[in-house]
């Protein structure tokens, strides 16, 4: 269904390595939401509203928005929190704006390393009867991911490892000053497949059409198409050599668009694992299960290919756990608004954010943005 306002991301700020304890988590967060403004142009009078994504596990304290609502200016303001994951913080504040009751949005989302264990953390999220006793946590959920993929795929691990190769090599480029940290292996996952967590923050200005004329906005990303959905909570009840809710949420986005997987010149899209990319590439029509060797082989995906995917490197360069969704959008819109910097791509004018997150990619959205705004 489109939308009767497409929004415009007319400011980013992606943090998506904070080393240090010079800056408390509140003062992370100001400073963040501090960048995105200016970089919108604007201050946060200027803000009508504020969607947060918060995880009062990761934050080690219980309702992270109350928390978070004066470092990022939501005192005597609207502000809402989803605490499912930071892609939907994006589609809370899109939604918002569609509705025409708004006219900006001050989109963030962050995850700090505070906890004494990410596992533990993430262990709490599960279903108590059942998958919280194997124990469950992510990178355990996409290793039974990527070994059922494996299972059924002939050649799925190599292309993993081409994958992580790529990836690996386009993080070099676009951050060649940072190491990420060690991964941790879960068969099949090798440590080279997988980034440790990290602390890490990311903010957006929404704006209205007639908000972005009035101020004269250039060099904005224009929302042309979003979907989202999700699966079943336990795993028993998946297939989880495939991804049904990331192919509805395609579905969603190519409609509302009114584009193809063609027509897209990059993507930035949630590795989490290389087998979590291998599965989005099926899902979002970009190549089948059976055209993964010869794409990877043949540098398609890579920089300078038809269709480079995760030129900032994707998870795999910087993983901050909860906001890797939220990232993945504001790195496309940075690539159509031309500000990506040292991974700029010379000719992208559509791009294609894909956001997994939870176990096993419970939670998947697709967001495309592009220069032209939506007729």
């Amino acid at each position: 269904m489109p939308l009767k306002r497409h929004p415009a991301v007319i400011g980013c700020a992606i943090r998506p390595l904070i080393t240090g304890r010079s800056r408390s988590l509140e003062e992370i967060m100001y400073d963040t939401a501090l960048m995105a403004l200016a970089d919108a142009g604007i201050t946060i009078e200027d803000i009508d509203g504020i969607v947060v994504a918060s995880n009062d596990q990761f934050d080690g304290r219980a309702i992270a928005v109350m928390m978070a609502s004066s470092a990022v200016g939501g005192v005597d303001r609207d502000i809402l929190s989803t605490p499912s994951a930071g892609e939907h913080a994006f589609v809370m504040g899109a939604l918002r704006i569609a509705s025409g009751q708004y006219r900006s949005q001050l989109v963030m989302a962050w995850s700090p390393t505070e906890v004494s264990s990410m596992s533990e953390a993430q262990r709490l999220g599960a279903d108590p009867y059942y998958n919280r006793v194997l124990p469950l946590d992510e990178l355990s959920a996409h290793a039974l991911q990527a070994g059922a993929l494996a299972h059924v795929v002939p050649g799925a691990r190599a292309a993993a490892e081409a994958v992580a190769d790529k990836n690996r090599r386009h993080g070099s480029a676009a951050y060649p000053t940072v190491s990420p940290p060690p991964g941790i292996a879960r068969w099949p996952i090798g440590r080279t497949m997988t980034s440790g967590a990290v602390t890490g923050a990311v903010a957006m200005v929404l704006a209205a059409p007639d908000f972005v004329a009035e101020r004269g906005a250039g060099d904005v990303a224009w929302l042309r198409g979003m979907g989202w959905a999700t699966e079943a909570g336990l795993l028993g009840d998946r297939d989880l050599a495939s991804a049904p809710a990331l192919v509805e949420a395609a579905r969603q986005a190519y409609a509302m668009a009114g584009v193809q997987p063609d027509d897209v010149d990059l993507a930035e899209v949630t590795d989490a694992t290389p087998f979590a990319e291998l599965l989005a590439y099926e899902a979002l029509g970009l190549a089948g299960r059976d055209e993964w060797a010869a794409r990877l082989g043949d540098g398609s995906f890579a920089q300078g290919g038809r269709l480079p995917v995760n030129l900032s490197g994707g998870v795999l360069t910087h993983n901050p756990v909860f906001c890797t969704g939220l990232i993945r959008i504001a790195e496309v819109a940075q690539q159509i608004r031309g500000k990506a910097g040292a991974h700029q791509h010379a000719n992208a004018r559509l791009g294609l954010a894909h956001a997994g997150s939870g176990f096993a990619m419970q939670y998947q959205a697709a967001v495309i943005l592009g220069q032209e705004a939506p007729r």
